[in-house]
């Protein structure tokens, strides 16, 4: 099976109930193994999977990177009937001997795209040589570039079809874009990492995108704000930035943000200085300690934080009901990344907004986006009415 649809839609649910109907629990043997590329969506899957499960008397486990080899094998010697795993970890232990997969009938891959892409497909290939020769292979995702149709035409029998995603792309998220400084955004030229975060620590035009995005937002007010943002007493500069930022925040109906960066130290420059506002802010990213990942996941998730400032880690899958909007502090490169960070606001039937921060070389990429895509990002009005992306 390939199946297509629009991040929010029940994905999850549609491959983990059939997964769970097929078990035989009587027999104590790996039947379903359930692929995920990150360690936050195969967490978020198994407890799906579990509380679907829970009459059934199925055992799902979960086993990612990151995590006590020793303690899943330990898990591996009790009854489970069906696994949620990370590529890399599930191999690991195939190799080992230990997680016995030839039992294993179904093999489903949610996020299939990035799944197939080069850093997992080898491992993905591997993978299918230890489960059943007498297997079904079911691929999710919101997108299918080329290297789906490789993998279908090299391991898919007669594969069924499914594509819901015609009039679906990104329906119910507005979309806006606001221009800002290049400058205040890209690395200059000729400067190393490490010294491009030192300027940016010791920079105060850091928050001239929020700025731009304040002056959009309330243009009858601008000459009152730029007075006292760029006039003010040099001991009170730092507090009246602070204001300008803040009017963004209140003139948004935040329930809870996910503002993306393009790399990690983006990510944690940006969370600090926003914490340094004032506002709660927690950030994710691949670098950090597993344990530090997972508190952070189940925290945000439960609504500890508003906002998050995230890498790439946090575009696939992740699905928090309360998340209305999303941030690109940074844009994407790629449609297919656009559309899955786009996609964590605007959850089933929900409604979601999405800010754009575009510099001068962004805008063909916005271009691009937006005509691979089929949708609108239009320049961000004086106003957002509410009702775009509140219920």
């Amino acid at each position: 099976i390939l199946a297509r649809a629009k991040n929010g839609t029940g994905k999850t649910a549609a491959f983990c109930i059939p997964v769970l109907e097929r078990l035989d629990t009587s027999r104590n043997e790996i039947q379903a193994v359930i692929l995920v590329p990150t360690r936050e969506l195969a967490l978020q899957t198994s407890q799906v999977a579990r509380e679907l499960g829970k009459h059934l008397g199925a055992e799902v486990m979960v086993t990612t990177g990151g995590t006590s080899l020793r303690d899943d094998i330990v898990r591996l010697h009790q009854p489970v009937h069906a696994v949620v795993a990370t590529p890399g970890r599930l191999l690991d232990l195939a190799a080992k001997g230990v997680a016995k997969l030839s039992s294993a009938r179904m093999l489903v891959m949610d996020e299939a795209d990035k799944l197939l892409s080069p850093e997992f497909q080898p491992v993905i290939e591997q993978l299918i040589g230890h489960v059943s020769p007498d297997r079904q292979i079911l691929l999710y995702s919101a997108t299918f570039p080329v290297t789906v149709k490789q993998f279908k035409d090299k391991f898919l029998r007669k594969p069924y079809i499914i594509n819901l995603m015609d009039e679906l792309t990104l329906k119910g998220v507005t979309q806006y874009y606001a221009f800002v400084e290049e400058k205040q955004k890209v690395r200059r030229r000729g400067k190393s990492e490490e010294e491009e975060e030192e300027e940016e620590e010791k920079t105060e035009g850091f928050f001239f995108p929020f700025f731009f995005l304040f002056f959009f937002l309330q243009p009858l007010t601008f000459p009152f704000f730029f007075f006292f943002c760029f006039h003010p007493p040099p001991t009170h500069r730092i507090k009246n930035q602070v204001h300008c930022l803040n009017t963004l925040f209140t003139k948004l109906q935040i329930n809870q943000s996910i503002i993306f960066c393009n790399s990690v130290n983006r990510v944690e420059l940006l969370a600090k200085k926003i914490t340094e506002l004032g506002y709660s802010c927690f950030y994710i990213h691949a670098r950090m300690l597993q344990s530090h990942r997972n508190r952070v996941f189940h925290d945000f998730r439960n609504g500890s934080c508003r906002n998050l400032v995230s890498s790439d880690l946090f575009t696939r899958g992740i699905d928090i009901q309360a998340v209305n909007v999303v941030i690109n502090f940074d844009f994407p490169k790629s449609s297919e990344t656009y559309l899955h960070r786009v996609g964590r606001s605007g959850r089933f039937g929900h409604l979601g907004l999405a800010i754009n921060l575009i510099t001068y070389d962004d805008r063909f990429n916005l271009y691009r986006i937006e005509q691979e895509l089929g949708t609108e990002i239009k320049p961000i009005p004086p106003v957002i009415e509410k009702s775009l992306y509140c219920v």
